[in-house]
């Protein structure tokens, strides 16, 4: 049985914010190892609007660019949307009945499936489908955004933490 991730870069002050704050090289590394294990991803229309960047080369990209599109191109990955007619390579749109869905996905795959974006990871919380959340703690201040938690917080045990690179600490939590 497949694990739902939900886990995003966060500023200390609980925003998530892709053009606020990037990650740096040691960061942007595990994100590409991640990339090669994850079964797919799992995402709202949003940010998976945002990740459709890596569809397409760019000539300016590093090896490491290269790198993380390469593993994100390769993955499997399903869009929840309502707007959407149609989705890119490698996708599949999420029907009508979200729980229904994610519950058979979960069922049919294995590995890890990582949640992005905070509206659908409300969702899902709120359909008690996440099984981890991880939060990439950055040493940034944004003062207002987009929560990490966009709706209900569910109680959390930590069960890892570590550093990432000189500033970012992952912190991985369960539900209690």
């Amino acid at each position: 049985m497949a694990r739902l991730v939900f886990g995003m870069n966060q500023s200390l002050d609980g925003y998530v914010d892709h053009m606020a704050f990037a990650p740096g090289p040691a960061l942007f590394r595990h994100f590409i190892e991640e990339a090669r294990r994850q079964a797919g991803s799992l995402y709202g229309r949003g940010i998976y609007e945002v990740m459709r960047y890596w569809d397409d080369d760019h000539p300016e990209w590093d090896a490491d660019e290269r790198a993380f599109a390469a593993a994100w191109r390769n993955q499997p990955k399903w869009v929840v949307s309502r707007s959407l007619k149609s989705v890119g390579a490698n996708a599949v749109l999420v029907g009508d009945d979200l729980e229904g869905a994610i519950r058979a996905l979960k069922a049919e795959r294995e590995g890890e499936i990582e949640v992005a974006g905070p509206d659908l990871a409300q969702s899902l919380t709120r359909l008690g489908l996440i099984d981890e959340y991880r939060i990439y703690l950055h040493p940034v201040v944004l003062g207002h955004g987009k929560p990490y938690f966009a709706g209900p917080r569910p109680p959390l045990r930590l069960v890892a933490h570590d550093r990432i690179g000189e500033d970012v600490i992952r912190l991985s939590y369960v539900p209690a």
